[in-house]
């Protein structure tokens, strides 16, 4: 008898398995899709720059005096700097070996060149990683995003413009939030695939 009820069992638990799946309510389908464009912006926004850019400001400007024109030179210098890693982190991207180890790469017009060069893909792999349109679209929205950024740096504003005007404040104020907003839903409506240095590492 026991034997019997096995075999039933064993019948009936790939027609259990195939069952469809009950249907998403609207509010875990809304909830998906908020982690789905949280996961886009995090992937997106130049995290890694902005923390280079706000440990550093404060010692580059002394507090915002720029009282030299060394220190204003050399603020510059970290904000070129910051700007080009925001810029030049969207062209990387990442993929795993053989042996399931994450290797990293800048992509190039004919594919992708490995960073450390002890592997290489195959013309057709590399040919996937190849340079396209859409991110050269990301890299200068993440400079924007990044400038953005340092005009709400007090310290940047008060090394290059100690006593704005008020029309000068009102637009240190709308100008980086109107490019976040912009930025974030461009990013949004166009993500990429590309999962570079200091982002989610690569499923393939």
């Amino acid at each position: 008898m026991d034997g019997a009820n096995a075999v039933l069992q064993q019948i009936e638990q790939p027609l259990l398995e195939n069952e469809p799946k009950p249907p998403k309510t609207p509010a875990q389908k809304a909830i998906r899709k908020s982690f789905k464009i949280s996961a886009h912006l995090a992937n997106l926004l130049p995290t890694g720059s902005v923390l280079t850019f706000q440990v550093l400001s404060p010692a580059f400007t002394h507090q915002g005096q720029c009282q030299t024109t060394i220190s204003r030179t050399m603020t510059l210098g970290l904000l070129a700097l910051c700007c080009f890693l925001s810029f030049i982190l969207r062209f990387t991207d990442s993929f795993r070996d053989a042996r399931g180890k994450v290797r990293y790469g800048l992509a190039t017009s004919r594919g992708l060149w490995v960073i450390d060069g002890s592997v290489k893909l195959e013309p057709e792999e590399a040919e996937k990683y190849r340079l396209k349109f859409i991110d050269f679209f990301h890299a200068f929205m993440s400079v924007l995003v990044f400038v953005a950024v340092a005009m709400f740096d007090k310290n940047i504003v008060k090394c290059f413009c100690p006593t704005p005007s008020p029309e000068t404040k009102e637009l240190l104020v709308t100008l980086p939030i109107g490019i976040g907003i912009a930025c974030s839903v461009l990013f949004v409506a166009l993500p990429t695939k590309r999962h570079g240095i200091g982002f989610p590492l690569s499923r393939n």
